[in-house]
């Protein structure tokens, strides 16, 4: 059974989108993907490309959100991992007979047209997981 199709990307959680660019784009010369504001959550969103798969650089927009109060207290850094798989429904079904749980009750909305949820971190040794699927599956 395998669930996790591929690696879709690895987030970072950054204070300033276009300091980080500076960085990762600029100076280590990644290939900027896209970069897109999703509203609903409050955060920018902008992908580079790695090769096989995609660092997400990850700002808070607004300070009423969870990822603005991790920010406060951790700092900038890595976020979590994503990974993308076929059905977004059957999978999270599947992860949760076997005690893997999921932080969001309902997918919600994820870069370029996706859905997504998080699993919970308690299940998987403290490493905040994020799965993603097209709209259709």
């Amino acid at each position: 059974m395998n669930l996790l199709r591929r690696l879709d990307h690895i987030a970072i959680l950054v204070a300033d989108t276009d300091r980080a660019l500076d960085v990762f784009h600029r100076k280590l010369g990644l290939p900027l993907v896209f970069s897109e504001v999703l509203e609903d959550q409050g955060v920018r969103l902008t992908h580079l490309d790695m090769g096989g798969t995609q660092l997400q650089l990850v700002q808070p927009l607004r300070d009423d959100i969870p990822l603005a109060k991790v920010l406060a207290e951790k700092g900038e850094g890595l976020h979590h991992f994503c990974f993308y798989v076929e059905d977004l429904n059957e999978t999270v079904n599947s992860l949760k007979q076997t005690g893997i749980g999921c932080r969001d009750a309902v997918p919600r909305s994820a870069p370029a047209g996706k859905r997504a949820v998080f699993l919970r971190p308690e299940d998987t040794y403290g490493v905040l997981i994020e799965l993603t699927s097209h709209p259709d599956r």
